[in-house]
C-alpha cells in the first residue's frame, strides 16, 4: 500500500460560503445525494484502498470536485449534520467543507467521532471544521487517551493544524502536548504513530523555541523500548534538525 501524503490529509485549501442566489434552488440532502452520485468515478473507488482508505459506503469522488461542490453549496451547519448522517464517505467530508465551525459543539464533535473511519474523514474534520472551533484544544486532549484507532488519529491530527492555524496559543500548551505525543508514542497502529509524528514535527515547526522542546521530546521518545516510538522520533529528527527547517525559523525569528 502506497503511504499517504506527508501530512495524510486532503488539499487544506477551505472552501468559501456561497450563498443561494435569490430565487435558486435549495440544497437539500437528497439534492446533495443526487449530485454526489452523479460525480460517482469507479476508478477512483478502486483507488481508495490503495491510499488506506477502506470504508463500505463510497462513491468514489475526487478532492477537488468535493471542493467545487462545497462552494456550490455554501456554509449550511444543518446540511452538514444531515450528510454526517447518511454514512457516505463523500457525504462526510463534504460534511466538513460546508459545516460551520461557530456552531461546534463538544457534543456534535463526539457524535462524529464515533463514525470515524478513515484517515481522510479524520483530517478534514480536524482541517476545515475543528481547528478553528472552540473545543478544539479540549478534544485533542481527551481524544489522545481513546483506545479507537481513528478516534485517536484525531487527537494528533487535529495539533498537527492547530500548530498553524491557532495563531493565539501560548508555547506552553504546545509544550504540554508535547508529553502527550510521549506517552502515546508507543501506539503501533500505523494511522496513529503517523499522526503522532505529523503533530511532533509541526510543533517543533511553529518557532524555534518550540523547535528546541520537539528536539528534545524526540529524543526521550527515541529512548522508548517501541519500533513505533524510534520510527517517530527518527522521522521527526531527521525534519526538525534539517537545514531547510533550522534556516525557515532563523527566517521568521529575524
Amino acid at each position: 500500500m502506497k503511504a499517504p501524503s506527508r501530512s495524510f490529509s486532503i488539499p487544506i485549501r477551505a472552501s468559501k460560503s456561497s450563498p443561494r442566489k435569490p430565487g435558486g434552488k435549495r440544497w437539500t440532502k437528497a439534492r446533495v445525494l443526487r449530485e454526489l452520485k452523479c460525480l460517482a468515478n469507479l476508478r477512483v473507488r478502486e483507488k481508495m484502498a490503495y491510499f488506506g482508505v477502506r470504508v463500505p459506503k463510497a462513491f468514489g469522488i475526487s478532492a477537488p470536485l468535493l471542493h467545487a461542490l462545497a462552494k456550490r453549496i455554501g456554509k449550511n451547519h444543518q446540511l452538514a449534520e444531515q450528510l454526517w448522517s447518511s454514512g457516505i464517505h463523500e457525504g462526510r467530508i463534504l460534511a466538513t467543507l460546508v459545516g460551520e465551525t461557530g456552531k461546534v459543539t463538544p457534543q456534535q464533535m463526539e457524535r462524529w467521532a464515533r463514525d470515524f473511519d478513515s484517515w481522510d474523514v479524520v483530517d478534514a474534520s480536524c482541517c476545515y471544521l475543528y481547528a478553528a472551533a472552540a473545543p478544539a484544544w479540549q478534544k485533542a486532549e481527551s481524544w489522545s487517551r481513546r483506545p479507537e484507532e481513528f478516534v485517536k488519529r484525531a487527537a494528533f491530527s487535529l495539533v498537527a493544524y492547530l500548530s498553524y492555524k491557532d495563531k493565539q496559543a501560548s508555547d506552553a500548551r504546545f509544550q504540554r502536548f508535547l508529553r502527550v505525543i510521549e506517552r502515546e508514542a508507543r501506539d503501533e497502529r500505523n494511522f496513529v504513530r503517523k499522526a503522532v509524528n505529523w503533530a511532533l514535527r509541526n510543533i517543533g515547526k511553529r518557532n524555534s523555541r518550540l523547535n528546541r522542546a520537539a528536539i528534545r521530546a524526540a529524543e526521550r521518545i527515541r529512548r522508548q523500548n517501541s519500533r513505533s516510538a524510534r520510527w517517530i522520533a527518527a522521522d521527526a529528527l531527521r525534519e526538525l534538525r534539517s537545514d531547510a527547517v533550522q534556516a525557515r525559523l532563523r527566517r521568521k525569528a529575524a
